[in-house]
């Protein structure tokens, strides 16, 4: 069963998400709906794939001292955009920027809440 702590971190991480392009030239969000699914499906993508694909890069990781695992959340981020229409994302960088801070939002949002320790 789902809490409703999660429930509440998934909005305000939809909230976060409705910030960036405020925040970061070149990425839209079209509507309420978009973010929504962005963010569930972001956070599966985060919990089941990209486990996976931060093992596998791990060597390059280690040797640019973890700077992979950056372009491993952008491509991440880029991706998950890709699949949902009303999510505009056109370059690498603006993955890379979006996905940082993102990733800095919704830390602070677990936080908050209470959900991460």
């Amino acid at each position: 069963m789902i809490s409703w702590n999660r429930v509440i971190v998934w909005a305000l991480d939809m909230l976060a998400l409705m910030l960036l392009p405020q925040l970061i030239s070149g990425i839209q969000i079209k509507s309420w709906l978009a973010a929504l699914l962005f963010a569930l499906l972001l956070g599966f993508v985060n919990a089941f794939l990209k486990p996976v694909l931060l093992i596998l890069t791990l060597p390059i990781s280690v040797m640019t001292l973890g700077f992979f695992a950056l372009i491993v959340n952008a491509l991440a981020f880029w991706g998950v955009a890709g699949l949902i229409e009303g999510i505009v994302v056109p370059t690498f960088w603006s993955a890379f920027w979006g996905a940082l801070l993102y990733s800095v939002l919704s830390t602070l949002v677990g936080f908050a809440v209470g959900e991460r320790r």
